[in-house]
C-alpha cells in the first residue's frame, strides 16, 4: 500500500481511503502552458528591432556583422541574430576643461607656443560614426583614438604659431589647420569616426602674472595702433598740401624754362642781326655796340669831344647822339672832322670813342 501511494504520488495521483480513488492534478499543466507562451512572446518581441531616424545598426548573424542603415521596423532571427545600434548624430567633448562643471583640465590645455611661452587653450571636438559596423569592430574605443588624435594635432600646430596668434588674429588660421591635420589621421585610421568640426573656446595665459603682462602687451599694442592712425591721417593731411607745393613749383620752373628758352631765341636772333650788319659796315657796328653796352654799364656816363677851336659836342647818351636834331648831329661830325682835320690824331678821334679821348688830351 505504501508503495503504491508513493508510486501514485510521483504520477500525479493522490490516493485516498486506501488506494481505491485516483485523481490528477492540474498545477503542471498550467505551468508548462505559461512557461511555453513566455518563450513564444520572448521570440516575438525578441524577433524584431526598430531603427530610429538618427540611428544605424549592426546585425551580427554567427559573428558576420553587417549594417543596416534604413530607418523603421526591422526583424532578425532571435537568439542566432544580434543588434547593435550606432547613434549617428553629431556628438561632442571638450579638451582643457570638464563640460559637467566648466573646471579646468591643464593636463590637456597647457601647451607651449613657437616663442616658448606657456598658454591654456580650450577647444570643442564635433563628431559623428561615420560607418557603425567599423566604429563597433575597427577599434576597440574609437572615441578615445579620435581623443589622442585631437590632442596630438593641436599640441603640433600651436607649438608652430606664436602666442600672440593663439591669443588674437590666428585662432581661424589655427582651427582650419587642426581640422585638416586630424581628417589626414582619420583617414590613415579609418576607425568609422568622422570629425565635423574642432573650435577653440578659450586661450589665456597659464598664470595672473603672465595674463596682466599680456594685458600690458595688449594695451601697448593698441596704443601703437592709435598713434599709427595718427600718423596717417596726418600724412594724408600733409601729402596732398606738399603735391600741390610740389606742382606749383614744377610749374613755375617750367614757365621760367619756357621764359628763358624764348629770351635766349630772341638774343640768338638778336645777334644774327646785328651780325648781318657787322658785316656790311663793321666800324659802325663797333661804335654803336660800344656805346650800348657803356650804356649799360655807366648809365650816367657822358661823352664830350671838344674840337681844337674850342666847341664842345655831346657824343654820348644816345638819346643825344641818336635822338637829336639833325644840325647838333651834323655839328658833331663836322667838329670831329675839323678836329681830325686839326690834329695829327683826329683821324683816331673820328673813329672810336677811345680816339677821341686820345685826341682831346693831345689837343689840350
Amino acid at each position: 500500500m505504501n508503495g503504491d501511494s508513493f508510486r501514485n504520488k510521483r504520477n500525479g495521483f493522490e490516493t485516498m481511503d486506501g488506494g481505491q480513488s485516483k485523481k490528477p492534478k492540474s498545477g503542471g499543466r498550467i505551468t508548462a502552458l505559461a512557461v511555453i507562451v513566455l518563450v513564444a512572446l520572448v521570440c516575438v518581441f525578441n524577433a524584431t528591432y526598430e531603427i530610429k531616424e538618427q540611428e544605424q545598426a549592426v546585425l551580427i548573424t554567427f559573428g558576420k556583422a553587417q549594417a543596416v542603415t534604413e530607418p523603421g521596423l526591422h526583424f532578425k532571427i532571435p537568439f542566432i541574430q544580434q543588434v547593435r545600434k550606432v547613434n549617428t548624430t553629431i556628438q561632442g567633448f571638450a579638451i582643457g576643461y570638464n563640460l559637467a562643471n566648466s573646471s579646468a583640465n591643464q593636463d590637456e590645455s597647457l601647451m607651449i607656443t613657437s616663442d616658448f611661452n606657456f598658454i591654456d587653450v580650450d577647444f570643442y571636438v564635433e563628431y559623428r560614426y561615420s560607418d557603425p559596423v567599423k566604429a563597433l569592430y575597427a577599434s576597440t574605443n574609437p572615441l578615445a583614438i579620435l581623443g589622442n588624435i585631437s590632442q596630438s594635432c593641436i599640441r603640433s600646430v600651436i607649438s608652430s604659431y606664436t602666442v600672440d596668434d593663439v591669443l588674437t588674429t590666428g585662432k581661424n588660421e589655427i582651427q582650419a589647420a587642426i581640422k585638416e591635420m586630424i581628417l589626414n589621421r582619420l583617414a590613415d585610421q579609418d576607425i568609422g569616426i568622422q570629425l565635423v568640426n574642432i573650435t577653440i573656446q578659450d586661450s589665456e595665459p597659464p598664470t595672473v602674472e603672465v595674463m596682466e603682462a599680456f594685458k600690458a602687451v595688449e594695451t601697448a599694442k593698441q596704443g601703437k595702433e592709435t598713434l599709427l592712425n595718427n600718423a596717417n591721417k596726418y600724412r594724408n593731411q600733409q601729402l596732398p598740401l606738399a603735391q600741390a607745393q610740389a606742382d606749383a613749383i614744377i610749374k613755375d620752373a617750367e614757365a621760367k624754362k619756357t621764359e628763358r628758352i624764348n629770351e635766349a631765341t630772341a638774343q640768338v636772333a638778336r645777334f644774327n642781326a646785328m651780325y648781318e650788319e657787322y658785316i656790311k659796315n663793321p666800324a659802325v657796328t663797333r661804335q654803336r655796340m660800344f656805346y650800348e653796352a657803356m650804356e649799360e654799364v655807366l648809365p650816367g656816363l657822358k661823352i664830350l669831344i671838344e674840337s681844337p677851336s674850342g666847341s664842345v659836342q655831346t657824343v654820348y647818351p644816345l638819346d643825344s647822339f641818336t635822338g637829336g636834331n639833325d644840325s647838333s648831329g651834323a655839328n658833331g661830325t663836322s667838329g670831329t672832322n675839323s678836329t681830325g682835320n686839326n690834329s695829327s690824331t683826329g683821324g683816331i678821334g673820328s673813329n672810336s670813342a677811345s680816339g677821341n679821348g686820345n685826341g682831346n688830351n693831345q689837343d689840350s
